[in-house]
């Protein structure tokens, strides 16, 4: 009996060293991706600087904030800047999401909306509907990003633009309303993404 359960111990002990062995190596894997696509900033091709650039935000690389801040402080290309600023929101630099979201009125929306779907929620996006100061096209199409992500809280946020004098906010409000109501009445994926690391200092 007593060798049945020294038996039992050792493998559930061996299991745990395993499994702990396996989160440490992915940790390492990802932090030396990151440094891979750390390196790839100083590319002089702009695509491959915008790729290295959506890769760190997809492994919410904060190990590489400091050096995406001085990158994006002398990024000449606009697509690439945009990228940066993502990236950066992904480490925890919560104040560059305003510059992701203003991009949605400029020749580069599509690739602003791509980034604002991939939100782990809609709520920072609210702000943006209720300023004063938001520009008309900014508040449009936070709108639209809000029907692909918006949960039943961002029904209520759009009920007054439904009922707006303006029609084409209206219309998207309306649009994304209904998109949010077939998405609600389905069953749910289990979401797998990895969450945006906030740091203390970036905390409201």
């Amino acid at each position: 009996m007593k060798l049945v359960v020294f038996l039992t111990l050792a493998l559930m002990l061996g299991t745990a060293s395993l499994t702990t062995a396996v989160a440490q190596d992915d940790e390492f894997d990802g932090r030396e991706a990151a440094r891979r696509l750390a390196k790839q900033l100083g590319s002089s091709d702009a695509p491959t600087r915008r790729a290295a650039a959506e890769g760190l935000a997809k492994l919410a690389a904060v190990e590489q904030k400091k050096l995406v801040e001085g990158y994006v402080l002398q990024e000449k290309d606009k697509r690439v800047r945009l990228a940066l600023n993502w990236a950066l929101y992904r480490m925890g630099k919560s104040e560059t999401l305003y510059e992701v979201v203003r991009d949605l009125d400029s020749s580069r929306h599509d690739q602003a909306a791509e980034y604002l779907t991939q939100l782990e929620g809609p709520e920072p996006l609210y702000g943006f509907l209720n300023r004063d100061n938001t520009p008309y096209k900014v508040k449009l199409r936070v709108i639209e990003v809000l029907g692909q992500i918006g949960n039943r809280e961002t029904l209520v946020q759009l009920q007054s633009f439904s009922n707006s004098d303006e029609t084409e906010l209206a219309t998207a409000a309306k649009s994304s309303s209904h998109q949010i109501e077939e998405r609600l009445n389905q069953p749910q994926p289990e979401q797998k993404g990895r969450p945006r690391v906030v740091s203390k200092r970036d905390e409201p």
